[in-house]
């Protein structure tokens, strides 16, 4: 029989290598660490310097309040902390609180630090070897502390094998301080490569929202800052400010998402989950809107130490908050209404727009000049018309198929002098059959007919479902054929299609029978309708929430009942879809995110003709 292993105890040298494993997996989490310690020292101003993407050299010097050699010496022992007494582990004020960093990087690296507490006679320096510690002894600083770590993962081989190039380590750095950058925009920052200056942002100063969009305008560009949604709400203890993208703002990846708690940066499903349900029905599926979000509350209503690296948060009321964010966003949104494109947002002229308030768009300068004549004929149409009357635009909601002409959504018509103040001027053609040219005081708007309709009858259709959408019974029902397999999976969501009028049967083996459509809808193309629901089914099947489900069913019902592209719209139709955008929440995009209109200024304009 042979003998039972015996437990050993391991060396601490061991142990502060294998937690290295967790809390410093790679050179910007080293950096993330450092900095953080900066930032609890009450550091005003941060520098940082790499060499060899993190691995060859890290040094982080700080204007904090410094440490002694007494300070030092716990410093680099493992659950040694001055960011708490232990007594109360859900009242974490500070980004360090574990006491594992330092001793962790000691364990894998060549590690130094130098500090000098204000007033002291002298600066201490304490190093540690791959654990191996060398006592404080005098140096020389004139304040605060500096961090230099050399050859990081030089005790672990190992280790090194698994991280990236020194480019892809270099932009995690770089990711890193911009995160921490945006949540403290009060302390300066400068990450410096071999050869040049990799991230710089000044101290900001202003309140909070001022000092954050500055921020956020290095951080994340002009344009976002300029162009961003305000958000500010609070419920029940639970505080949300920051930043959200328009609609038509959105990217490939969740990489311009960054979330924060108590200053922290995080990452977290529920909070990613619900900026998602925000934006579900304005950005088109697999895009990402562009966030800077900070939610503050009461540290005793979060937990923070759910993991040694703090990225993973774990919420005492996860529902109030996200319904705090989903709210909040969801009320910016229809804030932001009509709100469609720039075309210098496009990319299109090639010249950054100006930078303005939040929410407000690019800002402009207004030429002392006239705005350019109208062609002969147009001007004169324009100028002899006076705004449709109220049979004609009566009859325009009639024409179009159903959109809202209703005394509390469309204002009474203004002459065309003050209907070019409106956010969506005043139609003045179609083009193509399929897009309206307005004019604004301030220049033109393209407007795309059926994109701007099919978001109008969507939001209708979901403020109506709570008190039951309207019917129209055919008169002879309609018997549409299906290819095999797909009426039954269609006729499992009878009941969700009842739910918005649309009533339907079985009918033989692979057709089913409409009845009852929406009346909103006004003459529908059924057969189309029933098939693309039909296609879609799987999609249904797979929402993972009644709401999703409901969505799905509402756009594609929206879009086969929107005014089509090639149908010639008057001047009355065409004023009664543009003054119900300005009336309409999210407006700005169609159902599956597209811009449902383009603004081109007067200076753009004079660019495109070398005017400007």
């Amino acid at each position: 029989m042979s003998t039972p292993p015996r437990i050993n105890r391991l060396s601490d040298a061991t142990v502060n290598r294998i937690a290295a494993g967790e809390v410093i997996e790679r050179p910007a989490a080293a950096v993330k660490e450092l900095v953080e310690n900066a930032l609890d020292a009450g550091a005003t101003r941060i520098d940082i310097a790499i060499r060899g993407g993190g691995r060859a050299l890290i040094r982080v010097a700080d204007n904090g309040h410094g440490m002694t050699a007494e300070d030092l010496t716990l410093a680099i022992e493992r659950h040694a902390t001055s960011k708490t007494d232990g007594a109360d582990l859900l009242d974490i004020r500070s980004f360090g609180f574990r006491g594992e960093a330092l001793p962790s990087i000691g364990a894998v690296s060549r590690l130094s630090l130098t500090s000098r507490v204000a007033g002291a006679a002298q600066a201490w320096r304490i190093s540690v070897e791959a654990g191996t510690i060398v006592p404080p002894e005098p140096a020389a600083l004139s304040g605060g502390t500096v961090a230099e770590l050399r050859d990081l993962f030089f005790a672990t081989p190992a280790r090194l094998k698994f991280l990236k190039t020194e480019r892809a380590e270099t932009g995690a750095i770089v990711e890193a301080i911009r995160r921490l950058a945006m949540a403290h925009p009060g302390v300066g920052f400068t990450l410096k490569g071999e050869e040049r200056t990799l991230f710089e942002a000044r101290a900001e100063t202003g309140d909070l929202f001022e000092g954050r969009r500055a921020r956020l305008m290095t951080v994340m560009g002009r344009d976002f800052a300029s162009a961003a949604l305000a958000i500010d709400a609070e419920r029940e203890g639970v505080r949300l400010t920051g930043y959200a993208s328009i609609p038509t703002d959105h990217r490939a990846t969740a990489q311009a998402q960054h979330l924060f708690v108590n200053g922290r940066p995080v990452r977290d499903r529920m909070l990613v989950g619900a900026a998602r349900g925000a934006y579900a029905d304005v950005v088109p599926r697999g895009r990402h809107p562009a966030l800077a979000l900070f939610v503050d509350l009461d540290p005793q209503m979060v937990d923070v130490n759910v993991h040694p690296a703090k990225t993973e948060i774990r919420f005492r009321d996860p529902a109030g908050v996200r319904g705090l964010i989903v709210g909040a966003l969801r009320q910016a949104l229809a804030g932001a209404g009509h709100r469609g494109v720039a075309l210098s947002d496009m990319g299109a002229l090639g010249a950054p727009a100006s930078p303005g308030l939040p929410g407000a768009g690019p800002r402009y300068a207004m030429p002392s000049r006239p705005p350019p004549r109208l062609p002969q004929g147009l001007a004169e149409e324009a100028t002899a018309w006076q705004g449709p009357s109220a049979a004609d635009m009566r009859q325009a909601g009639m024409d179009v198929g159903g959109w809202s002409t209703r005394e509390a959504t469309v204002p009474a018509p203004l002459p065309p002098s003050d209907a070019l103040d409106l956010p969506l001027g005043v139609p003045r053609a179609q083009l193509h059959e399929t897009y309206i040219v307005s004019q604004t005081s301030e220049g033109i708007v393209l407007v795309d007919q059926h994109a701007a309709h099919e978001r109008l009858v969507y939001e209708r259709m979901k403020a109506d479902m709570a008190q039951g959408i309207a019917r129209q019974g055919l008169l002879i029902p309609e018997i549409i054929e299906l290819p095999p397999g797909d009426a039954d999976a269609l006729l499992t969501h009878a009941q969700t299609l009842e739910r918005f009028g649309l009533v339907i049967e079985h009918f033989g083996t692979d057709a089913v029978c409409v009845r009852e459509t929406p009346a909103m809808l006004g003459e529908v193309d059924t057969p189309a309708l029933i098939r693309d629901l039909a296609e879609n089914a799987e999609c249904l099947a797979e929402a993972n929430a009644v709401d999703d489900r409901l969505r799905h069913v509402c756009a594609t019902m929206a879009c086969h009942g929107s005014v089509r592209a090639g149908r010639r719209l008057n001047h009355a139709e065409m004023d009664a879809l543009l003054r119900e955008m300005e009336a309409t929440p999210n407006s700005g995009t169609c159902n599956h995110g597209r811009p449902t209109s383009i603004t081109l200024t007067l200076p753009e304009i004079e660019r495109l003709f070398a005017r400007r």
